[in-house]
């Protein structure tokens, strides 16, 4: 799979909420207001407990939170020097 720069979850999350305010959508969530804001501000990722409160929110599926987030931490951690490990052979 060839991967690009993927947004963090919190940018789409965005588009979702535009029309209600921080305050409002995390009293919706059931979450405080600076739990959701770092959220959206790219400074936390998306719990499996966030993607189910946003899927039962939203109407999406929890799999699009996680999978978006899983697509932007490999990204992220795929852009740090590491040691290359060698392939794992069976004897």
């Amino acid at each position: 799979m060839h991967m690009f720069n993927p947004p963090h979850p919190g940018e789409v999350l965005r588009d979702y909420l535009e029309s209600f305010s921080v305050s409002d959508a995390a009293r919706h969530l059931g979450v405080t207001r600076a739990s959701l804001s770092r959220i959206l501000n790219s400074r936390a990722g998306i719990s499996a407990e966030m993607a189910l409160r946003l899927s039962d929110a939203l109407g999406t599926s929890p799999e699009l939170w996680i999978g978006l987030q899983t697509q932007y931490d490999l990204w992220q951690a795929s852009k740090k020097r590491r040691k290359k490990l060698p392939r794992l052979n069976a004897a």
